[in-house]
C-alpha cells in the first residue's frame, strides 16, 4: 500500500495545529484588545503601528457592514471548506498545506468573533499609511491567500510548460 493513502490524516495534523495556533493567538489578542483599551482608543505599539480597538462588522474594508449574518455564515461555510481540503490533503505541496492552514485559521478566527460578538475586533491601525484596522487573523488570511495564490500561479505555469513540450 501507498503510504501517503494510509496516512493522510498524519500528513495533515500540522496544518491542523498551525490552523488552531493562530485561532488561539487571534483570540488571545482580541480579548487582550477589548479587555484594556477602550473603543476607539489609540495607543503606542511599535514604529509604524498603534494599537486601535475597533468593532467592525462588515469584510475588509467594512464591505457588507449591514450583512454580519451574510458574512458570519459565509466564513463558517469557507472554514468547512478548506478544514476538508487540508484533511484530503487536497493539495500535496507543503507551501499549499501551510497556506490553507492560514487560511483556516483566520477564517475560524474572525467566525468565532462574528458569531459571538456581531463585530469582529480590530486592532492593528498603520500609522505609516491610511488603512484599515486588521487582526491577526486577517493576517493569516492575507498571508495564506497570497501564497495560496503564488502556489497556484506557479503550478499553471509549471503545468503549461510540461503541456508545451
Amino acid at each position: 500500500t501507498d503510504i501517503l493513502s494510509d496516512n493522510k490524516e498524519a500528513l495533515s495534523l500540522p496544518y491542523f495545529i498551525l490552523a488552531a495556533l493562530v485561532v488561539v493567538v487571534d483570540q488571545v489578542v482580541k480579548y487582550l484588545t477589548r479587555a484594556n483599551i477602550a473603543l476607539g482608543e489609540h495607543l503606542d505599539f511599535i514604529p509604524g503601528f498603534d494599537l486601535t480597538y475597533i468593532q467592525n462588522t462588515g469584510a475588509a474594508f467594512s464591505i457588507l457592514s449591514q450583512h454580519t449574518w451574510i458574512l458570519t455564515a459565509l466564513s463558517g461555510v469557507v472554514s468547512l471548506i478548506l478544514a476538508v481540503m487540508l484533511a484530503k490533503n487536497f493539495y500535496p505541496e507543503k507551501i499549499a498545506r501551510f497556506s490553507l492552514a492560514l487560511l483556516l485559521g483566520g477564517a475560524i478566527g474572525n467566525f468565532i468573533d462574528r458569531a459571538l460578538f456581531g463585530f469582529v475586533t480590530d486592532m492593528f491601525a498603520t500609522t505609516f499609511m491610511d488603512f484599515p484596522v486588521f487582526n491577526v487573523a486577517d493576517m493569516g488570511v492575507v498571508v495564506g491567500g497570497f501564497l495560496l495564490c503564488f502556489y497556484v500561479i506557479l503550478t499553471m505555469k509549471d503545468e503549461s510548460k510540461e503541456e508545451s513540450e
